[in-house]
């Protein structure tokens, strides 16, 4: 019989589970109430009942992590200077959905050394995510699969 599977595999490591990380990394009162808030604010404008400007800004896909924090930590500050005028949210993309060579993102390949460690780099997502949250600085995401989203979804 011919091997037909994994012909291209060099090895198999397991994702851990949303509720493993989530467990590790649980979410805080105060972040939760960070998060609640700023998407009630972002309906309100999205309906047109809050007539401020929405304003989602950030790098294009986040690679440093103490770059993102000093980043998030500047912008809270500009966010707390304007909140009459605009609602900012700090973009926190991980992923890079238009690239096909190269580096795919913080959760493909966290070292940037195509090791593709992913259980390192959503751990490392969701730990920026709360720290950010934590600030008071609400953050957008996208999600490129369904898996992603079962990982930091609550932040």
């Amino acid at each position: 019989m011919h091997k037909t599977d994994e012909l291209r595999t060099a090895r198999i490591d397991s994702l851990v589970t949303p509720q493993a990380l989530a467990d590790k990394l649980p979410i805080s009162a105060a972040v939760a109430d960070n998060v609640t808030a700023s998407r009630k604010r972002i309906e309100k404008i999205l309906t047109g009942e809050d007539r401020r400007l929405l304003v989602v800004i950030g790098p294009c896909s986040i690679h440093d992590l103490d770059a993102a924090v000093d980043y998030a930590g500047r912008l809270n500050a500009l966010r707390e200077r304007y909140q009459d005028r605009l609602e900012i949210v700090m973009r926190t993309y991980f992923e890079k959905p238009r690239t096909v060579v190269g580096w795919k993102g913080l959760i493909s390949d966290p070292a940037l050394d195509d090791t593709f460690q992913v259980n390192r780099g959503i751990e490392m997502a969701r730990r920026l995510l709360l720290e950010v949250n934590q600030l008071g600085l609400p953050t957008a995401t996208e999600f490129l699969d369904m898996v992603v989203g079962q990982y930091i979804a609550d932040l």
